[in-house]
């Protein structure tokens, strides 16, 4: 008798599991943090196992949720991998305004977790140009100003630390509100070079600069528009599961949170009750009162008289 087990386990044996995907598609992020990129951990895990990179370079990093996963993976794998962060941790008007108490929590994490590999780098993008050598970077992440002025110089400034055939991810692809001008840019240079366009968690543009030496990366430029879809749907699949996770994390929080307005709320019921009882009290102490049965006549006579002006 055939199980549902063995049905699975001839599927996977006689359906080769394809060159986009692998295990490190599967791996769940270590640190959770307030995120717009949390849907793109797996192909992000998936990039850098596939193409070893010795120097990954991030421009924009907030909470750092993508700079922990990008460190993340190169920790699992052993690599030999400088992974850089540059940002002035002050915000802009795309993603607020915030002290420094952000670049302090993503620089303990990046201390504590990440040791050697992992590179803070403050300051604006273009002030700090030189600190990174040409030719020098496997993986470059634009996630800046999204202005299509803005994300354009900060392209045209930095592809020159690109080696050739490395990879340029561009977020917020998928954003058309607010003066996102990053489809914009994205449509042009998607055209001009071999590329991959995520749809989903405010989009994701995966860019060659250069020939593909990988032969998991040409299976996703090379994709057809079934196999694009199938691409698409696995990688929105497994983004969901980090959603979840970080529900889930966020959890307890909010049960405490609960909690504590529950709490709060029951202590005004608690008091309001109690200025209720003090009220009847009063109220039967004065009915009970000597100068309440002497002008018990005059109130009776006050309800005779207004019955009559009606």
């Amino acid at each position: 008798m055939t199980t549902r087990d063995d049905e699975a386990a001839h599927r996977c044996a006689v359906t080769p599991t394809p060159l986009w995907l692998s295990s490190a598609s599967y791996w769940q992020p270590a640190h959770i943090v307030t995120s717009a990129w949390l849907e793109h951990a797996p192909f992000a895990f998936w990039l850098v196992d596939v193409i070893r990179p010795h120097r990954i370079v991030e421009l924009g990093t907030h909470y750092g949720f993508s700079f922990f996963v990008f460190a993340e993976a190169v920790r699992r794998l052993g690599l030999d991998t400088e992974v850089i962060a540059l940002d002035t941790w002050r915000g802009d008007d795309h993603a607020g305004f915030y002290g420094d108490e952000v670049y302090g929590s993503v620089k303990h994490v990046a201390e504590a977790e990440y040791g050697d590999s992992a590179r803070l780098l403050r300051g604006y993008f273009s002030e700090s140009r030189d600190r990174v050598a040409d030719d020098s970077v496997d993986l470059l992440h634009i996630d800046g100003r999204h202005g299509y002025e803005d994300v354009k110089a900060d392209f045209e400034s930095w592809a020159g630390t690109v080696r050739s055939g490395g990879i340029v991810l561009f977020h917020d692809i998928a954003e058309h509100d607010r003066d996102f001008g990053v489809w914009r840019l994205w449509e042009e240079l998607s055209s001009a070079h071999p590329s991959f366009t995520f749809t989903h968690n405010h989009g994701l543009g995966v860019l060659s600069l250069g020939p593909i030496t990988h032969q998991a990366l040409r299976s996703i430029f090379d994709a057809d528009d079934d196999e694009t879809a199938r691409i698409r749907a696995t990688y929105e699949r497994l983004g969901t599961r980090v959603t979840r996770q970080a529900e889930l994390e966020a959890m307890p929080a909010e049960i405490s949170s609960l909690h504590d307005v529950v709490g709060s709320l029951v202590g005004e019921i608690s008091h309001l009750t109690s200025v209720v009882e003090q009220r009847d009290q009063v109220i039967e102490e004065y009915r009970r009162s000597t100068s309440w049965r002497l002008t018990q006549p005059l109130r009776a006579l006050g309800g005779v008289l207004g019955r009559r002006s009606r």
